[in-house]
């Protein structure tokens, strides 16, 4: 019942009425009048195709070039219900919401049993059993050979493959330098807090823009010694890697993502798909959104759900519950290692990577297309693997120049850095081949269908109907370039050629990047873990709730935008609503922070000490504390009125006043209580 309450809610967006498809001939039969032949050909010239959706092969094929035939096909409805009735006949279940349930499985199973490779290789077998009509021969198969061989032969994973295998032996050789010790010691010396060591893995993150992968791996490097030292959680620094890769190369025109989108675009007959991507930024509310809702948590020393018991156990020394054991043991020591050991090999991948993206673009052919077009045509998969490469044969000449490490000690760090690396070339793999799994039951026919419905009178709330289902479909494959691939061309034909085009197309953008910031099986959220080595499961649990938190609120803002009718005023109205949000949050977690906290120091305080007017001055304000969640003023002057001529009284003042300030009260400043508690129980006793 739930489905279907869910199929019509969804299929009401849609401009694109099937009501009066006609019928089609198959397998010879009488056709009615005005149907249309089941062989036909689609295109023109050279790019002309025919197909013959009596034959199940051919109507496979048609199907599987879903994005382009959309287009180009103008009975494309007619069309693709005869090439499903054909697939059907062999396998009932393509096209259905079956095809999604391989992934849900895999994803509920993940955040249950908090294993992710058991998890995932459940939901692959699901789909080889519902692809196969449950055939035990034909699951093996499909599993084995299309599925693991197939997804981990595909060139593009194969390079994503060598660019985490080098990249781990980069930083590996940095360690082995004593670089990232000398960075730590360095950030420890320059950046005094814990948030000033959380902005700095903002900027940084939003500084590497040019490809989320690059970004995950490389921030979270650079950055964990960093927040390590300055007591950030592994699972916030998971987030905050994760929330500036996806979102930040979304809205960076210079981008592997934005060369995706603009070739998504320009292949379902935008005239420009990279000034449509440009055009979008200012709608693309998620990715802003969050940027400004990670800004706000590390100013606010704010954090609530799951993180912030990851938070608190990290200020107070307590063993960090989602670091990988890997990851906690300590950077090697290198007397000769500096700075500079990691900044300039960092900042020469950097150049390299965008040096051999544009190479990949054709920039340095014989054609010589702009930087911006190059890049727009860029492979990110060879591009990546040629900086890489490069910058690893760099580094090695330059450690030895410099006579940091030996050339034994750059060779051990390849075998180190693949053995790094090999928990999150697991977990892709078997990602990819879920992928194939849902790719192969028409997971995306499922999904376009219920956007290309009938009842065109939603329509000025087509954007936030395509954003929910770009989350779920991103959610549910763990791709976000995969849902760009499937629903860019759908909107373009569902809404052509109108300023509500360039929202819808956004809100498509937007939700992608909110369901693959989601999802465990998401490649970009497993990078992400493997950049801070914090536990997947971990930094999937905690990161859910804040991610929910923007989500809703682009919800409502891309609800909004085809009434406002203009970017900035939707955009400033979309903030607006996110910082009230979080100031309402704030509000009510801080008040429960005193609640929880000072109440009970102040209780054990007052049993502690015998002096009876100054436990009633103490019980006064804990009573307090718990009606409103406040310090009020005259009580702590009363209270304070006991604590004259006490050692430390004037350090347990500033904790007080701390306290009020930020509702929290800080390990520096519980050290400091501790030693006034101290003395004052002394005095009274």
């Amino acid at each position: 019942m739930k489905k279907i309450v869910v199929a019509a809610v969804i299929a009401a967006a849609s401009l694109v009425s099937r009501a009066d498809a006609p019928e089609i001939a198959v397998d010879g039969a009488v056709e009615p009048a005005g149907a249309v032949s089941a062989k036909f050909t689609v295109g023109e010239g050279d790019d002309a195709k025919e197909y013959d959706l009596a034959d199940f092969d051919s109507a496979k094929e048609y199907i599987d070039s879903y994005a382009d035939n959309v287009q180009a096909d103008g009975e494309f409805v007619s069309h693709e219900e005869t090439a499903l009735k054909t697939i059907r006949t062999q396998n009932r279940f393509f096209g259905t919401w079956w095809a999604i349930l391989p992934p849900l499985i895999a994803i509920f199973l993940a955040l249950i049993t908090k294993e992710v490779y058991s998890s995932l290789f459940v939901g692959i077998v699901a789909g080889g059993l519902l692809y196969s009509n449950f055939a035990f021969e034909g699951t093996v198969t499909h599993v084995m050979t299309d599925g693991f061989v197939k997804s981990i032969a595909d060139p593009y994973n194969i390079g994503i493959l060598l660019f985490l295998v080098l990249l781990g032996a980069l930083v590996s050789m940095m360690n082995k330098t004593g670089a990232s010790a000398a960075f730590g010691r360095w950030a420890r010396d320059h950046i005094k807090s814990r948030v000033g060591a959380q902005i700095a893995t903002i900027i940084l993150g939003m500084l590497i823009f040019v490809d989320d992968y690059f970004n995950c791996l490389t921030v979270g490097s650079v950055m964990r010694p960093v927040t390590d030292a300055k007591k950030v959680s592994r699972a916030k620094l998971a987030y905050l890697i994760d929330a500036t890769a996806a979102p930040i190369c979304i809205i960076a025109p210079i981008s592997s993502w934005a060369a995706a989108v603009a070739g998504f675009a320009k292949g379902a007959g935008a005239e420009s798909g990279f000034s449509l991507f440009i055009n979008a930024i200012p709608y693309n509310y998620y990715a802003i959104l969050t940027i400004v809702t990670m800004v706000f948590f590390a100013i606010a020393k704010f954090d609530f759900g799951p993180m912030k018991r990851h938070e608190v156990n990290s200020l107070a020394d307590k063993p960090d519950l989602g670091a990988l054991d890997a990851a906690t043991e300590g950077l090697t020591q290198n007397a000769r290692g500096r700075v500079i050991d990691l900044v300039i090999p960092v900042i020469f991948l950097v150049a390299a990577c965008i040096f051999g993206m544009i190479y990949s673009g054709g920039y340095f052919g014989e054609d010589h297309p702009s930087f911006i077009t190059a890049f727009s045509d860029s492979d990110a998969s060879v591009g990546l693997v040629y900086g890489s490469i490069v910058t690893i044969i760099f580094a090695v000449a330059f450690y030895l120049c410099r006579r940091v490490i030996t050339f034994r000690d750059c060779m051990d760090a390849f075998p180190e850095g693949f053995k790094a690396m090999v928990p999150a070339i697991m977990i892709l793999c078997c990602a990819w081949t879920l992928k194939t799994m849902t790719d192969s039951l028409g997971a995306k026919v499922f999904i376009s269908d219920l956007i290309n419905g009938p009842a065109a009178s939603f329509r000025f709330f087509l954007p936030a109907i395509i954003f929910v289902i770009a989350v779920i479909l991103a959610f549910s494959t763990g791709t976000s370039w995969g849902t760009f691939g499937i629903l860019i061309p759908i909107v373009l034909a569902a809404i052509p050629g109108s300023s509500m085009t360039i929202v819808a197309v956004s809100a498509c953008m937007a939700g992608a990047v909110c369901g693959d910031h989601c999802s465990p099986i998401s490649d970009t959220t497993i990078m992400a873990s493997a950049g801070a080595q914090c536990n997947h499961v971990v930094h999937v649990n905690t990161q859910l709730p804040y991610a929910l938190l923007v989500a809703a609120v682009s919800f409502l803002a891309y609800a909004a935008a085809p009434f406002i009718n203009s970017a900035a005023i939707s955009l400033i109205v979309a903030v607006v609503v996110m910082l009230g949000a979080l100031f309402a949050l704030w509000t009510f977690f801080r008040g429960k922070d005193f609640a929880d906290s000072m109440p009970k120091m102040l209780g054990s305080l007052s049993r502690a000490v015998g002096d009876k007017a100054f436990a009633a001055a103490l019980d006064k304000m804990a009573r307090s504390i718990m009606a409103d969640g406040k310090i009020d003023l005259r009580e702590t002057n009363e209270l304070m009125a006991f604590l004259r001529g006490v050692d430390g009284h004037d350090e347990f003042r500033k904790a007080l006043v701390d306290a009020m300030d930020d509702g929290v009260i800080t390990y520096e400043e519980s050290k400091k209580l501790a030693k006034f508690l101290g003395e004052l129980t002394r005095k009274a006793n």
